[in-house]
């Protein structure tokens, strides 16, 4: 009896190391960031398992900062900045440690059925949503000084057919928007940066594999090219419900990262390099000459990489 209960201390003793031998080891980066789309459900559809997934690899990897690609708050974005959804969408969803760092969104097209405005004044309630305005830059120093620059667009105004919407409230929030105005300071910023890594962060995706993929895209023929030339390295987006990749011009890479609740099948892979129907995000590690992200799922489980050297 004593050498069979022996057994059993042995037998959890070594379970417990191995299960410690397991924690997921990622790059070492000057800058690590989550990206994060398509989310605000109120902890249905996934939403929870995705949150406490993102909380471990936001320890492990230890995170600067998350950002979203917007349809932050479903259905139909914030009433006010102090809608009762922000905690019930995130505050109460979003709850480990590694997860109250700055949070940096962009607006959805489900947000602008809302009070859009109401996103940027939460600002000045919480301690980690950071949107100063419908667009704006971050950027970060690298351990050599040069610079991540990232720009966070409002690409919704630039989706035609949002124009014909019958919902009116959603149309004059669209309609409202100086599209030339956003493309010219977009222009100007990258422009004139000299930053060794550059991103632009929208809602829509400029490709995909999903429901929307045979339909006009009015986001990526106002942005496609301009991203290419300037010489963009990645675009994030979200609005459809999966986890893809895929490569758009000499330089420029792009990343669909919706996945956050709710999730929807794909129409076709015959173009993406990588595409998947699971619930999930994204997880960027930053270096001087070097950049890698995984797409990690809810089980916290990478299931596709990409190191990238420059």
């Amino acid at each position: 009896m004593k050498r069979f209960v022996l057994l059993l201390l042995l037998i959890g003793l070594f379970g417990q190391v191995n299960f410690a031998q397991q924690t997921r080891t990622y790059p070492k980066a000057d800058i690590s960031f989550l990206v994060l789309g398509d989310f605000g459900r109120q902890g249905e559809y996934h939403q929870k398992e995705v949150a406490k997934q993102m909380a471990i690899t936001g320890t492990e990897a230890d995170i600067d900062f998350i950002i979203t690609t917007g349809d932050n708050i479903y259905p139909k974005g914030v009433a006010s900045a102090l809608d009762p959804i922000w905690k019930s969408s995130f505050e109460d969803i979003y709850t480990g440690h590694s997860l109250h760092v700055n949070w940096y969104p962009v607006l959805g097209n489900h947000d602008y059925a809302g009070n859009p405005q109401a996103e940027i004044e939460y600002s000045q309630i919480s301690r980690r949503w950071n949107m100063p305005a419908r667009y704006y830059s971050q950027s970060f120093k690298l351990s050599d000084g040069s610079e991540l620059l990232i720009a966070f667009l409002d690409t919704s105004p630039f989706e035609l057919s949002y124009f014909k919407d019958d919902d009116e409230p959603f149309r004059k929030n669209v309609i409202s928007q100086d599209t030339l105005a956003q493309k010219k300071w977009f222009t100007e910023l990258m422009s004139k940066s000299k930053a060794r890594w550059k991103i632009a962060v929208g809602h829509h995706p400029l490709e995909t594999s999903g429901p929307r993929m045979d339909r006009v895209n009015h986001v990526a023929n106002s942005w496609k090219s301009l991203l290419n030339d300037l010489g963009i390295d990645f675009y994030l987006a979200g609005h459809e419900h999966h986890l893809e990749y895929n490569q758009l011009g000499p330089s420029l890479h792009h990343i669909i990262s919706g996945a956050g609740s709710k999730i929807t099948p794909l129409k076709s892979q015959n173009k993406a390099k990588f595409a998947k129907s699971t619930n999930g995000f994204a997880a960027f590690f930053v270096q001087a000459k070097t950049l890698e992200f995984h797409l990690i799922d809810e089980n916290g489980q990478t299931i596709f990489s990409r190191h990238i050297k420059k």
